[in-house]
């Protein structure tokens, strides 16, 4: 299994000066993560969703860390394809780019954005977006590999034109879609793309996405492949706060988690602004729980069918707790069907100095572990 660092610069405190410092410790956490031998690093796209979400320009924090570092790959987790927002040749000029400039590191993911005040920033209404989506994940990675496109779509004109330039990795970087329920786990799987699970799943639901993706990449229709091969590839939303102090871990982790879901149900459905207020791991996990009652009642309230992604960050049963704790969940999404952990750490409330601590774990013990683990398979 492969470990990552995923980002999304979230935030209680959304002064410019508070902005900065996030930025820069994710760089600097970064760095630190490549040393301590992750794999890969990525970073999210959002827009106007305060505190919840400021990584709104993917692409400069990629190029500044792919400069930083030399081994891990560089994940857009995931570059939001509604024409406005990004037009499918600036997403091609882009990725390309970046993947010259990282010698061929990038992994590309796509998605439409998750909520009607992204949407709506860029004058569209967030349930008809996915037929332009469609459109354009189809369209980017011919521009990446024809000399030149010409394209009347729906949604998206280009008359015939070179663009420039063509990506490191040949025929372009491999493709990745976000996926939060079934059916698009299912549209990944069937359309031979890497799918990646961003929540906080419990490796019991991992499994069951597993085998739902699985299944569909297996039964895939080549006519329907997106881009020019099949990445069948399984990242899965990893939370992680490692401390040789248990309870430590699991207050910081809890605290986190408790703003961030928190901060979702505020622009996703209309509840109160976090609440960053500390207390012991037991009332963190209350107060969780109280937040997953009132998205339930307003899930009820809205005719909203409630499912298990719509309550999955609700979930307390994470790698939260000591090195060997964090193997042990580690080793149940690993038999899940995980083939990537995204470990979201920057979550909120959590403080740098514990995102350190629990990058130094991961590379002491926890990733030794697992690569002694891999090598004992091969010899037998």
């Amino acid at each position: 299994m492969k470990f990552s660092i995923c980002f999304e610069a979230q935030m209680v405190d959304t002064s410019p000066e508070s902005e900065q410092r996030t930025f820069y410790e994710a760089v600097e956490q970064t760095e630190y993560a490549e040393k301590m031998g992750f794999d890969a690093v990525w970073a999210v796209e959002h827009h106007a969703l305060t505190q919840y979400s400021h990584m709104s320009s993917p692409e400069t924090f990629l190029a500044f860390v792919a400069a930083r570092t030399e081994r891990m790959r560089i994940g857009h987790g995931v570059i939001c394809l509604p024409p406005a927002m990004n037009h499918p040749v600036k997403v091609a000029e882009r990725v390309a780019t970046l993947d010259i400039l990282s010698r061929g590191r990038v992994n590309f993911g796509i998605g439409k954005g998750g909520t009607q005040q992204e949407a709506g920033t860029f004058g569209y209404d967030l349930n008809e977006l996915q037929p332009m989506i469609d459109e354009s994940m189809y369209l980017i990675p011919k521009i990446m590999v024809e000399e030149e496109i010409e394209h009347n779509g729906k949604y998206i004109q280009i008359p015939r034109r070179p663009i420039h330039p063509k990506p490191y990795q040949k025929p372009h970087p491999p493709m990745f879609m976000a996926c939060t329920r079934e059916e698009s786990l299912r549209n990944a799987g069937s359309r031979g793309l890497g799918g990646m699970v961003l929540g906080f799943s419990t490796p019991e639901d991992t499994a069951k996405l597993n085998a739902i993706y699985r299944e569909a990449f297996a039964a895939r229709d080549p006519a329907k492949q997106v881009g020019y091969f099949p990445n069948e590839y399984l990242a899965v939303g990893c939370p992680t706060i490692i401390s040789d102090d248990r309870e430590k871990a699991l207050r910081i982790g809890l605290r986190g988690q408790r703003f961030f879901a928190q901060a979702i149900h505020y622009w996703y459905g209309g509840g109160p602004k976090p609440d960053v207020a500390d207390a012991s791991s037991e009332e963190h996990v209350k107060a969780v729980k109280k937040a997953e009652e009132l998205t339930v009642a307003y899930l009820h309230e809205a005719k909203i069918p409630v499912t298990a992604a719509a309550t999955d960050m609700y979930n307390v049963d994470h790698a939260y707790g000591t090195p060997q704790d964090a193997i042990r969940y580690l080793e149940r999404l690993e038999a899940a069907g995980a083939d990537e952990a995204l470990m979201l750490m920057q979550m909120g409330t959590v403080p740098h100095d514990a995102i350190m601590e629990t990058l130094k774990h991961m590379g002491e013990t926890v990733i030794p572990y697992f690569r002694e683990k891999e090598k004992r398979a091969k010899v037998a």
